[in-house]
């Protein structure tokens, strides 16, 4: 099988947010941790090209794009409380929608898996507005693109930022072509991800939600995907799967409230890349704040795409599942069996 890639471009560091949480130190941690393991850095990097207006405008209203075009070329401002626009950010968000869509191009053509390291990021953003440190949806513009230009017919978004990703289900939520499935922490930011947010018409069944509590450590996360996520996705059998890679997970996060440990990722992807045999599997940067768990967790996300060792070393943290967990996850099974063989 051919060898997988990164996506990176140091232009994603131009949305300057200033002293905001959500800033370009993120992607130098991560680019740092992977130049500096012998075997990620070996991996090739592909430049992103900035996607064309019409492009993310199959996933967002006209007029909000043209909105925060203007308002980079004002000089930038706050699209929402949380969102920052700089005067590149519009270009740079082009280009984070941009560099998802060349890893669909790259996985639909040789490569084995891809991790796109892109900002700002995408999940929270809506057709007609941003929020949560998201302008563009990166990821619902490069499944409709796979969608509408490389003939796929059942794609897979798994979401496991401690955030839900309401607009990546909002884009999909009456449409059978994608299954949308996410874990996130519940109640928090931004309010929805409910057990009953199923989908609608057409799409009925196809958003699958597993609201956590706080404390979630990585038996909890990989007991919810195996008992879960696993089954669905395998009687789904996706053509191509997109990881919302949001790393805020980790016990180290300073926005987040559950505990799992870079290792984690690495065990969340194994089980992501055992649905989609086929290697057609791009994970794309989303949250993730406290900058060197950020980059361990997303070097353990290479080394599964990649098949290359990684082990950090993290403090002790809580093992086993408890019964808040199993409990969410039997009430979420009971949802979606109406659905889905469980």
């Amino acid at each position: 099988m051919p060898a997988g890639a990164i996506v990176y471009d140091p232009a994603y560091r131009d949305h300057d947010t200033g002293d905001h949480i959500e800033s370009k130190s993120r992607v130098d941690a991560i680019m740092e941790r992977i130049r500096e393991d012998e075997r990620a850095r070996h991996v090739q990097i592909l430049k992103p090209f900035k996607a064309a207006p019409d492009q993310v405008g199959t996933n967002h209203d006209v007029q909000y794009i043209a909105s925060v075009r203007r308002l980079a070329e004002a000089g930038g401002g706050w699209l929402d409380l949380d969102t920052y626009c700089s005067s590149r950010s519009y270009e740079v968000s082009l280009l984070a929608v941009g560099g998802v869509i060349c890893a669909v191009d790259a996985v639909m053509a040789d490569v084995h898996n891809v991790m796109a390291i892109v900002r700002p990021p995408g999940h929270h953003a809506v057709w007609n507005k941003a929020m949560g440190f998201c302008i563009f949806n990166n990821v619902a513009c490069a499944a409709k693109y796979a969608i509408l230009s490389k003939d796929i017919e059942r794609v897979l978004i798994v979401d496991w930022d401690v955030h839900h990703g309401n607009g990546t289900q909002a884009s999909f939520y009456d449409d059978s072509r994608v299954l949308y499935v996410s874990t996130h922490q519940r109640p928090f930011y931004p309010g929805t991800g409910d057990f009953e947010e199923v989908g609608s018409g057409e799409g009925e069944g196809f958003t699958v939600n597993l609201p956590l509590p706080l404390g979630v450590n990585n038996d909890g996360f990989f007991y919810a995907y195996d008992r879960l996520f696993i089954p669905i996705a395998q009687q789904f059998e996706p053509q191509l799967t997109f990881v919302s890679a949001g790393q805020d997970i980790h016990y180290a996060d300073p926005i987040g409230g559950m505990l799992a440990t870079s290792n984690a990722f690495r065990g969340l992807t194994e089980r992501v890349k055992s649905v989609t045999p086929q290697g057609q599997v791009i994970a794309c940067l989303e949250g993730g704040y406290d900058l060197h768990a950020l980059a361990d967790s997303t070097l353990a996300i290479c080394g599964s795409l990649f098949d290359f060792p990684t082990q950090a070393e993290e403090d002790d943290v809580n093992s086993g599942i408890s019964k808040h967990v199993s409990d969410r996850v039997e009430r979420a099974i009971k949802v979606q069996s109406k659905y889905w063989e469980l």
